[in-house]
């Protein structure tokens, strides 16, 4: 498993991190949402997903990964 931190603009309330977290799931990535440093950490395989992918589930929730 592959950890990274990912810097992430537009966050700011609970909804926010359940958005989030929640599309991470969907695609087989775990994912904690730290709203004090605009941080998301996530863990992955890999042999099974791209970070792109996972840069794009964050950013179709409407926030942007810098």
């Amino acid at each position: 498993m592959k950890k990274v931190t990912l810097h992430v603009e537009g966050m700011s309330c609970q909804h926010c991190v359940n958005s989030i977290e929640g599309a991470l799931k969907l695609i087989g990535v775990e994912g904690k949402v730290d709203l004090t440093t605009n941080t998301v950490e996530v863990s992955f395989d890999e042999e099974k997903i791209k970070m792109d992918a996972i840069k794009e589930a964050i950013e179709e929730q409407g926030y942007e990964v810098v």
